[in-house]
């Protein structure tokens, strides 16, 4: 019983140690992703002339008027308003377009129904900047370039496919019999999937909006190819003409790379939690 108790004890020393040495190697990997942001926001609240001669990890003084000088002399303001612009209205075209087309797909009954489908599902194989030649194109005939709607419209395109993939398998799982209470309730088609299907799609909705406002946030090729005024340029954008601008003012610089951040890095942080839930629950089909 003894040597029962001893091995027990070996074994239990043993999984202790290994979820030790799991735990540090991830909070290590934690520790040197987070580590430069950390020495961005760092960086932006130093001066010129101490940026590279103070080495403490905390500065002396704290240089806030930074941030003031990002803003508004290097008109980072409008930079980014407008990807606060591009992002809501990207992000509820293709919230608004797809669930529409994913509740026709997984509901209705209508000729060439799976081809359709299939094409979405085999655009996501095309890679992104594949897409870009073409969409320029279209755009620069339909007089929407250099256009805010021109933009929206092209990143709303490039959202649709793993969206309506995401939503449709939610659709699909809906019971029967809610669609037809609801009928009996008096709803129609739109009617369902408003006050049905969407309530129900509420993770794979939220999956959506945090993938599709990253990548709106982040955009910058299509940007650079379809916007050419400062005014109506997004935050990815307008950095580098802020950076060539204030290349050498790094403190400056990093005041607006930490602005660029901050709003998108705070969505994800309260939303974490959706995107397991919501992949998980919708993205495989049993």
């Amino acid at each position: 019983m003894a040597k029962l108790n001893g091995n027990w004890n070996y074994y239990q020393w043993a999984d202790c140690g290994k979820g030790f040495g799991i735990h540090s190697f991830l909070l290590i990997v934690a520790l040197t992703c987070l580590f430069p942001l950390f020495w961005m926001v760092r960086s932006s609240l130093m001066s010129m002339d101490t940026i590279f001669a103070d080495t403490a990890l905390i500065p002396a003084r704290l240089h806030f008027a930074n941030y003031v000088q990002a803003w508004v002399d290097g008109h980072f303001g409008i930079y980014f308003i407008n990807s606060v612009i591009y992002t809501a209205s990207v992000v509820s075209g293709i919230v608004f377009i797809a669930s529409l087309a994913a509740y026709a797909f997984s509901r209705l009954r209508f000729p060439g129904r799976n081809f359709f489908f299939y094409v979405f599902v085999l655009a996501m194989m095309i890679p992104l900047p594949g897409s870009f030649v073409p969409l320029y194109v279209m755009m620069n005939k339909l007089g929407l370039v250099n256009t805010r709607f021109g933009y929206i419209l092209c990143m709303i395109n490039l959202g649709l496919s793993m969206s309506i993939l995401l939503l449709k398998t939610f659709f699909d799982k809906m019971l029967p019999d809610l669609e037809d209470a609801a009928r009996l309730d008096g709803c129609g088609r739109l009617g369902i999937w408003w006050y049905v299907a969407l309530p129900l799609a509420r993770p794979a909705i939220a999956v959506i909006v945090i993938f599709n406002a990253l990548n709106v946030w982040n955009e910058y090729i299509l940007a650079q190819l379809l916007l050419n005024d400062p005014s109506l340029m997004p935050l990815q954008r307008g950095i580098m003409l802020f950076q060539g601008v204030y290349s050498v003012n790094y403190p400056v610089l990093m005041a607006g790379l930490t602005i660029s951040v901050i709003p998108i890095l705070l969505v994800y942080l309260l939303m974490q939690k959706h995107i397991v839930k919501g992949l998980s629950s919708g993205a495989i089909v049993g």
